[in-house]
């Protein structure tokens, strides 16, 4: 139980440090205009999938790219340039998990859920928590 816990602490406070590492010092001198963020292709659960009780929303703009520069920061496998398919993995997650609250099962659907060309049972324990904490940061924080 230890182990996981200390896994959990580990992932926050990578996301936590990625998160002040990406901080622009001009951006924090005031506004800049935003080009608003391209359109996401429709999700593999069809239209209106988004407003599925239990499934939060597509992460769009920065959170997007934070969320997959982080998964492939954990390990390039996670995404392997499939970005949507990384994105509904981790709306997936958060359907899952928004009825389990045992850490360790959690860590353990992320470990079924995600899966890599080089890693078809799944990135082990220390990364499925990381990817566990990147999902719940990015898409589902209330959960």
């Amino acid at each position: 139980m230890r182990t996981h816990q200390a896994a959990m602490l580990l992932a926050a406070a990578t996301l936590f440090a990625l998160t002040g590492c990406t901080s622009d010092p001009e951006a924090d001198a005031g506004p800049t205009p935003v080009a608003p963020a391209p359109t996401a292709p429709a999700s593999p659960a069809g239209p209106g999938a988004a407003d599925t009780p239990g499934i939060p929303p597509e992460p769009t703009g920065d959170k997007r790219v934070i969320y997959l520069a982080t998964l492939g920061g954990i390990d390039p496998d996670i995404v392997d340039g499939k970005d949507d398919q990384a994105i509904s993995r981790g709306r997936d997650q958060c359907a899952a998990m928004k009825d389990e609250k045992d850490p360790d099962k959690r860590i353990a659907q992320v470990e079924q859920r995600f899966t890599g060309p080089g890693h078809p049972g799944g990135f082990g324990p220390t990364k499925s928590a990381l990817i566990l904490a990147t999902v719940q940061a990015n898409i589902c924080p209330t959960y």
